[in-house]
């Protein structure tokens, strides 16, 4: 069906925003085309020059010089919106037909041109994703229950042998924020029965409710009088353990600094022991740090608290015994 031209200024724009650039500039002629192509309007050279200017007089970023009009620049650069796919692309709790469609919504943003460029860079189905088929709905309905101050209900999943999620409980709680943590979202939440403040995977929920009740304020939980400290989430929880943060001494070797940063940001302090190690000092989670020590085995030593010292050896007989001993057959 053709368009009005009261639409002409609009959509000469779009033309613009689609298919051009510094590198892709289009000529009036090109425009008219591109018109006729894409909206069945025909217009004359004047009006094309005459809505250019007017967009321009609008304030919008668009160069005219001898090679033609281009749209000078984006709401978004188009390193910008490669580091936007990649993040979707690494986001293992953005099932494979999300990330495509939003990979997609992205590339528009950079026109044809840019499209064009990024079809090369990622094949979904060759990346290990979760399903995530509630992981929107789950995040508006979180958004909108914060929002409103209200408690919600919902099943909690966990994998089962078949390697498909199945319901483990169910749970209702206060929710008060979503946190990205290792490439997937957790909300913090205080949990109804237990009483305390978890976090939980937001793709492991299922069956969300907003319910009529009133969320606990977060001020009025014991320990959280002063809200959220938000660095901890990034230094002080490699892994989402909740439980009694400790200060820790650790012997590392030089090369863990690169390590401590990744995990710690900049969290921690150090102070050079010899040449080949030093001790680094960082204030989390009593568990994690355990797991944490575990990873790097011989490469951190926990020099205190001697507590974590005498389960850090527990551990380590524990799992030398299980390996001694002779494999059932």
């Amino acid at each position: 069906m053709l368009e009005p031209k009261k639409t002409l200024i609009m959509r000469i724009y779009q033309i613009l925003e689609d298919y051009s650039d510094e590198n892709h500039p289009l000529k009036q002629q090109d425009i008219i085309d591109k018109l006729d192509a894409d909206y069945g309007i025909e217009c004359e050279r004047k009006a094309v020059g005459r809505n250019l200017s007017y967009l321009q007089e609008m304030g919008l970023d668009i160069e005219i010089c001898g090679r033609g009009a281009y749209l000078a620049s984006r709401r978004f650069e188009n390193s910008e919106l490669r580091l936007l796919i990649d993040s979707v692309l690494g986001s293992r709790h953005v099932g494979a037909q999300y990330s495509k469609q939003l990979i997609n919504k992205l590339a528009a943003l950079g026109g044809k041109n840019f499209e064009g460029h990024v079809k090369h860079v990622y094949s979904i189905a060759d990346w290990g994703k979760t399903a995530g088929k509630e992981l929107f709905l789950n995040i508006e309905l979180i958004d909108e229950a914060i929002e409103k101050g209200k408690k919600i209900s919902f099943d909690y999943l966990k994998v089962g042998l078949d390697k498909e999620y199945h319901k483990s409980s169910s749970r209702k709680a206060s929710p008060y924020q979503l946190v990205l943590h290792n490439q997937r979202y957790y909300l913090v939440l205080l949990d109804e029965k237990y009483q305390n403040v978890s976090y939980l995977r937001v793709d492991k929920m299922s069956k969300m409710k907003i319910l009529k009740e009133d969320a606990t304020p977060l001020r009025e939980v014991e320990g959280y009088k002063n809200g959220l400290n938000y660095s901890r989430f990034s230094s002080g929880l490699p892994y989402m353990f909740n439980d009694e943060q400790v200060t820790v001494k650790l012997k590392c070797k030089n090369f863990m600094t690169d390590e401590l940063g990744d995990w710690f940001g900049d969290g921690y302090t150090i102070s050079p022991l010899d040449k080949n190690h030093f001790v680094a000092t960082v204030t989390a989670s009593k568990q994690a740090m355990l797991y944490w020590a575990l990873q790097y085995n011989v490469n951190v030593e926990i020099l205190s608290p001697e507590f974590m010292r005498d389960e850090i050896k527990s551990k380590i007989a524990d799992m030398s015994n299980m390996y001694s001993n002779q494999r059932k057959r």
